[in-house]
């Protein structure tokens, strides 16, 4: 995440960002549900308000700020590029959580995964990042890599380490981070833009003929 941005108001905070990786799929120790109401689907129609929904409120509790200043524009850049594949978690038919996997090269990163406060402590993350690790691996990579930080829920390292990711680097820097009044983490400008994006829309729908009723 960028150190950089500015914001309205901020707080500094110290935070120590652990990168991990698997260089096998033998590597792998996935965790299972004893359930049969759990799924994982792919967003087969890439639909950026679905990427921004999660990134939002997936990361509001453990502060995801990078892309809190996107617009529509650039969720749209993002949810079509080829290397970008998002995947949703449902229990019961209804969403809980999120994937979205970044193609690199021989490499794929989990980018950003998670779930929807309500859905926490009920022993979905370790299956949610296990269908992350097994997706990535079906793409053939080298590797597959994330990263946490100290930001992330107290349990998120843990969570890494168990599934078979090894730590690689650990970096410990000194970030500015949106406070918790920040007009920010509202995504003004996303709305502003989706406005536009949807007035645009609204002019090039044809008119309709007028009804005639007769007697």
């Amino acid at each position: 995440m960028p150190a950089s941005i500015d914001w309205e108001r901020t707080m500094e905070l110290e935070v120590t960002t652990t990168e991990l990786e698997m260089l096998s799929p033998g590597e792998f120790r996935p965790k299972t549900l004893d359930r049969d109401d759990v799924l994982v689907k792919k967003v087969a129609i890439p639909t950026p308000v679905i990427n921004h929904f999660f990134f939002v409120n997936v990361g509001r509790p453990w502060k995801w700020y990078s892309r809190l200043k996107w617009t529509f524009a650039d969720w749209t850049a993002l949810v079509q590029k080829e290397t970008t594949s998002t995947w949703i978690g449902y229990i019961k038919e209804s969403p809980f959580g999120y994937i979205e996997l970044d193609q690199q090269g021989d490499s794929v990163e989990i980018a950003f995964f998670g779930l929807l406060p309500q859905f926490i402590g009920m022993g979905l993350g370790g299956f949610l990042l296990s269908e992350a690790i097994r997706l990535a691996w079906e793409l053939k990579p080298k590797r597959v890599w994330v990263h946490t930080c100290t930001l992330d829920h107290k349990y998120a390292l843990n969570n890494y380490l168990a599934r078979g990711l090894s730590i690689c680097s650990r970096k410990t820097v000194k970030e500015r981070v949106p406070d918790d009044e920040d007009s920010i983490w509202s995504t003004p400008e996303f709305y502003r833009s989706l406005t536009r994006e949807y007035e645009l829309l609204s002019s090039q729908v044809p008119d309709m003929p007028e009804l005639k009723i007769e007697d």
